[in-house]
């Protein structure tokens, strides 16, 4: 894991946002796809294009933590907070929920090669620069949250940017339902 969950429980204190945007879903499949959509969105009308590596690795990150929210942090009747914010140097993605007691681990399992499911926060760490999972403050349930540094501008061309070399992430969205994820060096692969 890249980043753990400081041991009094508190993130340090972050610079302002330039840009943000939260929002409430319903804790269903619907409310997360919506979820992932607004991100990817979002993130198109501040300047990082839906078939950029930027939006692709975030909307993916958004994906897995409002899938988590819907499928284990689900309490009837209550709904799920996402929250993305802009830095100078970071997108942070935060997924509130408000079930307390099922906290995400800090480190991934190691699952079966067969295993159905239980990869997302497997894709979340190697996504990301940074996650980790904090109490909600003031009230029962957890934040899930992860950062990724924004790119510094390329001083490439846009002729020269199509014919350099695969990116090390390479994210491919299926239509809606499926996500898949080739992380260059082995770490994760899944067909």
């Amino acid at each position: 894991m890249k980043s753990a969950t400081p041991t009094n429980g508190h993130m340090p204190q972050r610079t302002a946002p330039e840009r943000e945007f939260a929002m409430q879903f319903t804790s269903t499949p619907r409310g997360a796809r919506l979820a992932r959509r607004l991100v990817s969105h979002r993130l198109n009308e501040w300047g990082h294009p839906y078939t950029t590596p930027t939006n692709e690795t975030l909307t993916l990150i958004a994906a897995e933590l409002t899938a988590n929210a819907v499928r284990h942090g689900h309490v009837p009747g209550r709904d799920f907070h996402l929250q993305l914010t802009l830095t100078a140097s970071t997108f942070r993605i935060e997924v509130t929920d408000t079930r307390a007691e099922k906290r995400p681990s800090s480190t991934p399992p190691t699952l079966a090669p067969d295993a159905e499911s239980g990869r997302g926060l497997l894709l979340v760490a190697t996504l990301a620069d940074e996650w980790g999972v904090t109490p909600r403050p003031a009230a029962p349930g957890k934040t899930v949250w992860a950062e990724l540094l924004v790119p510094s501008p390329d001083p490439m061309t846009p002729r020269q940017a199509e014919s350099a070399p695969a990116s090390r992430i390479q994210v491919q969205a299926d239509h809606e339902t499926h996500v898949r994820a080739d992380v260059a060096g082995g770490q994760y692969r899944q067909p």
